[in-house]
């Protein structure tokens, strides 16, 4: 018997680490890992020793005799990564750090999602090393909390490793406290040898075409946030009267919004969605959502867990014309010869098998449309219908291009969510390189301007780092990263000791105006979220309002 690696799977490969017989690839030290869809177990390998599965945090791997039939499918893609990937890397080595000087080292982070806690969780091993988390909203997490589809409750079990972090004796939090406005940066430098900005990518990609600022042409970042119940984006304008709807994009964030666009109410009822987006959604017209794509399905950007999940919605039907299907010439020649990536031949299977499939009277629908891109969208006050053109395959010398061609496409629609990615915006009195929306920095360490002089005493991590790509696994490697570079600065004496104590950060945050919400008051909004769920027969029911989060952090601190 073998163990499989599922749905869920967050990449964060603590599973690899306890894995007597490396059978988990790849690993961190494989260069696969940073652009793997997940990890996978080999068959062949696996002892079935269940170390991985006590230590996995989002519960994604299962037996396989205990696989459900929607499972299923994941034994076979688990089996085909070690068809044609070359898995001799092993394990990563322990890392044996250098002792630190004899005395305290006070690090900020500004940020608290994943990325921000993986580079903690690093920090906080050492007792002599103190972590002060500044979060401006009053809750952690971030895309964890704000970001998952709140039917992914299984993913969101990362939670718990963050939980463990903020535990620590050597960590504080600083929620509902906001850098720039209750303290500043300079303040920060101050007070800690170290500040990390952990602060990700917070706007959306725009698509540059006519009619983009209508009304109901919004940003999936935003529509995301406000199904996950984020406080500046509770009372969003969004109209779902339209019995169509299209997504730009076809990765798992545009994945992810279109089913929950067709998901029955009831059953998103029993998830953690925010009140106001569950009731919008109950009254939702739509029936149909469309989604674009670019390019060819094989260069499509979601993962195969997620699109293959699509087809386990009840009273869905995914919709894709086997003409759609066309594949760019590379590509149609390594699958006939059996050399195409097994990812990228899973990719097309699937849709393939999708194509196939009959469809439902009554059903709802998700529509693939790839090698089709938006040009205009239409309407006088708000969307009325979408132009778009169909795109055609070009030669291109390193990557697989697309021209469009003259044909022309109208989609009548109300509603158009642009789902083409995050990206990071400028951190006050920190460089910023527009052209890549990040931080420059090398390794973690902020720089003046790409390839110019390190700032000691300043990091980043997290998307701000390397741009808005990768999930919750490469967070934790970026974050470990710039753990490691500050503890290796630490140990070269690389920036002076704070020219102001610490202690005063609570009381000056206070005197200008912030509800500060610590530990205390997190565990007491947690417990709150959750037993108001319980009563509901949920697993929570969130907090959408600053004033809600705070009365309950006050009521859990008496």
């Amino acid at each position: 018997m073998a163990h499989v690696i599922t749905r869920p799977c967050c990449n964060d490969a603590s599973c690899v680490s306890v894995c007597p017989v490396n059978c988990i690839h790849p690993t961190p030290d494989e260069p696969e890992f940073l652009t793997a869809e997940a990890l996978y177990i080999d068959p062949e390998t696996c002892i079935d020793c269940g170390a991985c599965i006590d230590e996995c945090p989002v519960e994604a791997i299962l037996p396989d005799d205990q696989l459900t039939e929607r499972d299923e499918p994941y034994l076979q893609i688990n089996a085909d990564y070690y068809k044609d990937h070359d898995v001799e890397g092993g394990l990563v080595p322990p890392r044996k750090s250098p002792p630190l000087p004899d005395k305290e080292l006070h690090v900020a982070i500004v940020g608290a999602g994943p990325a921000a806690f993986y580079a903690a969780e690093e920090l906080v091993r050492k007792p002599a090393i103190k972590v002060d988390m500044f979060e401006r909203l009053p809750t952690p997490y971030g895309l964890v909390r704000a970001g998952v589809a709140p039917d992914h409750s299984a993913t969101k079990g990362v939670e718990k490793t963050f939980a463990s972090i903020a535990a620590k004796k050597n960590f504080d939090y600083y929620l509902n406290v906001e850098v720039g406005k209750h303290i500043s940066h300079d303040e920060l430098v101050a007070r800690y040898h170290a500040v990390i900005y952990a602060v990700g990518a917070s706007t959306d990609k725009r698509l540059g075409i006519d009619g983009e600022d209508l009304r109901n042409s919004v940003a999936a970042t935003q529509f995301v946030a406000w199904y996950n119940g984020h406080p500046d984006f509770a009372d969003l304008d969004v109209d779902l009267s339209s019995e169509r709807a299209v997504v730009v994009g076809n990765g798992n964030v545009a994945l992810d919004v279109a089913r929950i666009l067709v998901t029955d109410p009831d059953e998103l009822a029993k998830t953690d969605i925010a009140d106001h987006a569950l009731a919008a959604l109950r009254e939702s017209n739509i029936s149909e959502v469309v989604l674009l794509g670019r390019r060819g399905v094989a260069q499509a950007a979601y993962t195969n867990s997620e699109f293959l999940a699509l087809g386990d919605v009840e009273g869905v039907d995914v919709v894709i014309k086997p003409d759609d299907l066309a594949l760019d010439p590379a590509t149609e020649a390594a699958l006939s010869d059996d050399t195409l990536d097994s990812t990228i031949a899973t990719k097309i299977r699937l849709a393939r098998e999708f194509s196939e499939r009959p469809q439902t009277p009554g059903n709802k629908r998700i529509v693939f449309q790839f090698l089709t891109s938006p040009v205009e969208i239409a309407g006088d006050a708000e969307v009325t219908s979408l132009t778009c053109v169909r795109n055609a395959y070009a030669v291109a010398a390193d990557r697989v291009a697309v021209t469009p061609t003259d044909q022309r496409i109208d989609i009548e629609t109300g509603l158009v969510l642009r789902a083409i990615g995050y990206r990071g915006v400028p951190v006050t009195d920190l460089p910023f390189d527009e052209g890549h929306g990040v931080v420059p920095n090398t390794g973690g360490r902020v720089q003046t301007a790409a390839d110019g002089q390190v700032m000691p005493g300043l990091y980043v991590t997290g998307w701000i780092k390397r741009g808005a790509t990768g999930g919750i696994g490469m967070n934790r490697i970026c974050g470990q990263e710039t753990a490691h570079a500050v503890i290796a600065d630490f140990v070269a004496a690389a920036f002076d000791d704070p020219s102001t104590s610490r202690d005063d950060v609570a009381a000056l945050v206070t005197d200008r105006g912030a509800n500060r919400i610590d530990l205390v008051g997190w565990k007491a909004i947690d417990a709150a979220e959750k037993a108001a769920g319980k009563a509901a027969g949920r697993v929570r029911t969130k907090f959408a309002s600053v004033s809600d989060f705070e009365a309950a952090a006050a009521a859990g601190a008496k």
